[in-house]
């Protein structure tokens, strides 16, 4: 009996402890690799002014896997407590063009040539609009607990950046039934993200945004945020 549990200790200090301890080594790391990111969002939403990048959106439909991608130039700007956002699509075809505008607590949708139409969109009522639109743009990184369960995954490199992945789960039964995970990239040098993932619910359907020439706070004119409407533009609220 004593020789069996002398055996038993054997194994418990050769193999079971050296396992666990590998296991919390490998959580601090991840708890402290995640730390490291969010501080740095913090840091730069703190002086975060407006910013400017080159996009490409993937929108992926798993049913018929198919992707439709779409790109262009996007802006992003803090004026008192609100981030705006205008992002013009501009390709691949000349028929994808169309600017998409958030202010005021309103999304506008311009879709000009033979439409020529703005289609607005009151979100004032909608408050987690604007918290996923600064979702790695502007938006400080501990404020993410509050709508999502963060976790850390890892590191990446997207575009010649070397990014860290940090997953976010929606705490709000609400929003998860749109999007029930959100994965970031952040270049923690910057702390603003590089590519972001929206996964939706149930069906796995995706849009994966990848930024590139990525410039912070340069400067930007109010005419970078307006829509070049025409004379002829028709305005609808649904």
């Amino acid at each position: 009996m004593k020789i069996k549990k002398l055996y038993l200790h054997r194994i418990f200090f050769l193999f079971i402890l050296p396992t666990c301890l590998t296991l919390n080594l490998l959580a601090e790391d991840k708890s402290g690799a995640l730390e490291r990111v969010l501080t740095s969002m913090d840091n730069a939403a703190a002086n975060f002014k407006n910013i400017e990048a080159d996009f490409v959106w993937d929108q992926f439909t798993r049913a018929v896997e198919q992707t439709e991608t779409q790109t262009g130039k996007i802006y992003f700007r803090r004026v008192k407590n609100e981030i705006q956002m205008l992002a013009d699509v501009t390709g691949p075809q000349p028929s994808d063009r169309k600017s998409v505008l958030f202010a005021n607590s309103k999304f506008q949708l311009y879709q000009p040539g033979e439409l020529d139409q703005v289609t607005i969109y009151d979100t004032s009522k909608k408050p987690e609009v604007e918290g996923f639109l600064v979702l790695g743009f502007g938006g400080r990184g501990h404020d993410l607990s509050k709508s999502f369960d963060v976790t850390y995954a890892g590191s990446e490199t997207v575009g010649g950046v070397a990014a860290e992945k940090i997953n976010l789960v929606p705490k709000s039964e609400k929003v998860r039934q749109n999007f029930e995970q959100i994965i970031l990239w952040i270049d923690p040098t910057k702390g603003i993200s590089v590519q972001q993932q929206l996964i939706a619910y149930l069906s796995h359907d995706y849009r994966l945004a990848k930024y590139s020439n990525i410039r912070v706070n340069q400067k930007l004119s109010d005419n970078d945020f307006k829509l070049r409407t025409t004379s002829k533009t028709k305005f609808l609220t649904p």
